[in-house]
């Protein structure tokens, strides 16, 4: 029998604002589904229901008319926890941070609470960064559709929260696939905006353009609700803009299927499992039977490898590399190895690494000019098992770092594209197989409502929320 968990954010928030369903009542469901479906998955290991239940209250009584109460009217979201509410603790999944209590919500959670939101949870995360979810602090996030394997990260625990039901909408970030890995690797949808769509948390590097917040959802249509009510100018972000542009949700039906697609399954250069190019491959049916023309063409990824790798360490460097005086045996060691990289890398590495990002951009705007979409795999393989640090080899290729494997995400991350993440059919295992929807810089609506398209072709959506499942780890 379906219950108000099984329905999709944006009809929650109808039943919200036509007053059919309390707020304070929403958090009290959500209460308990969560200490079920999440007893094996945790998706949400910092909860804090009694605070959302008094926000949900406060809410009530100071916005009696349920219309008025924003665009999503009393809707309780997960917060992954590199972002601060107010109040609870944001740890980074790092033992150094693991008792730091938030003064205040960060410009991006302060923008959704601002439009309705509620939060009740943090997303688990791996230790800083990486691509697998898990770290000393609470363990590791196990993937809904198979709990012996990964939920990708860094957003993967808000990825498993939503796939389990233990989420309507959560908050992703993604500076090399953060928000896309995990997206795909557990059927959910998540999208990484143009820099400066979403406001950030107040960071050391407020110009970088690697970095950006997003939406994580089960739908696409979920996802542009939730984009509405992030989208917003902070003065501590000097990329946000204080214009506000139409809604996203609202203009998911003005644009017509696209009319030309270039697919590639490993941009040209990486590699990538046959299983996950077959059912990639396969998957471009959807776009056809739109009538889409899809050919081969793909811009050229040539130096991006080590453009990101040099402009990452430099980042995580610049960002993280005070704590190595004095806290060093308390980091993660691909950390500990990242830091070090940034700070010893050269200076023509880096000079090297802007030309390489500042041609690709060029390279792909000029894609544009002749294709709607740019397409490829959110991973080179399927979720891999669980007690894994990281794939050691990739189609029979090794691994050098540990964030190898991501980087048909991380190559993507440089052109400065909006990008959606969305599942696009499943492995033989019964595992979630992603896919990457590419669009031109700064046009979501378009972008949104070509993947809404693809999905409904797909018709994975429908699935969400599963129950957890019990499945041994295959590891052939």
């Amino acid at each position: 029998m379906s219950t108000v968990i099984d329905k999709s954010a944006r009809d929650v928030v109808q039943l919200l604002r036509e007053g059919a369903i309390r707020p304070v009542d929403l958090v009290e469901q959500l209460r308990q589904h969560v200490v079920v479906a999440d007893r094996d998955v945790n998706a949400l290991p910092i909860r804090f229901f009694d605070d959302a239940a008094r926000q949900a209250e406060q809410l009530e009584r100071t916005v009696p008319d349920p219309r008025q109460r924003g665009l999503l009217a009393g809707l309780p979201v997960a917060v992954k926890d590199f972002n601060d509410v107010a109040g609870q603790r944001t740890t980074h999944g790092s033992p150094i941070f693991a008792d730091t209590v938030a003064a205040q919500s960060d410009a991006m959670v302060t923008v959704l609470e601002h439009n309705g939101a509620i939060p009740y949870a943090k997303s688990n995360v791996p230790e800083f960064a990486g691509g697998h979810t898990y770290n000393t602090l609470f363990g590791a996030s196990r993937n809904p559709w198979n709990l012996a394997r990964s939920v990708g990260g860094s957003s993967g625990g808000s990825a498993a929260a939503l796939a389990s039901g233990s989420a309507w909408l959560a908050t992703g970030n993604d500076l090399g696939g953060s928000l896309r890995t995990p997206s795909g690797y557990n059927a959910t949808v998540g999208l990484r905006p143009t820099p400066g769509r979403v406001p950030r948390r107040r960071s050391a590097t407020p110009f970088d353009t690697l970095w950006v917040e997003g939406p994580m959802a089960r739908n696409v249509a979920d996802v542009a609700l939730m984009l509405d009510a992030m989208v917003g100018s902070d003065l501590c972000d000097p990329l946000t803009k204080p214009e506000r542009p139409q809604s996203f949700l609202a203009r998911l039906g003005d644009f017509d299927a696209p009319r030309r697609v270039g697919f590639s399954p490993d941009l040209g250069c990486l590699p990538v499992e046959h299983e996950v190019r077959a059912v990639c491959g396969d998957a471009l049916k959807h776009f056809e039977a739109l009538g889409t023309d899809v050919d081969s063409q793909c811009p050229s990824f040539g130096g991006a490898y080590d453009a990101f790798q040099a402009l990452r360490a430099h980042l995580v460097a610049t960002v993280h590399g005070s704590l190595l005086a004095g806290d060093r045996g308390r980091i993660k060691a691909d950390i500990v190895w990242n830091i070090e990289m940034g700070l010893s890398q050269s200076t023509e590495r880096l000079l090297a690494a802007e030309r390489v990002r500042g041609r690709l951009f060029h390279d792909v705007s000029e894609f544009f000019t002749t294709h709607d979409l740019l397409v490829c795999p959110s991973a080179p393989l399927e979720p891999f098992p669980v007690e894994w640090t990281h794939p050691a080899t990739i189609d029979g290729v090794e691994s050098q770092t540990y964030i190898d494997w991501i980087a048909i995400t991380f190559f993507v991350s440089l052109t400065g594209c909006p990008v959606v993440a969305l599942p696009c059919g499943f492995s033989a295992a019964g595992l979630p197989i992603g896919m990457q929807l590419i669009g031109r810089p700064g046009d979501e609506a378009r972008l949104l409502s070509y993947a809404r398209r693809f999905e409904e072709s797909v018709g994975i959506a429908g699935l969400l929320p599963i129950t957890p499942r019990q499945q041994e780890t295959r590891l052939s």
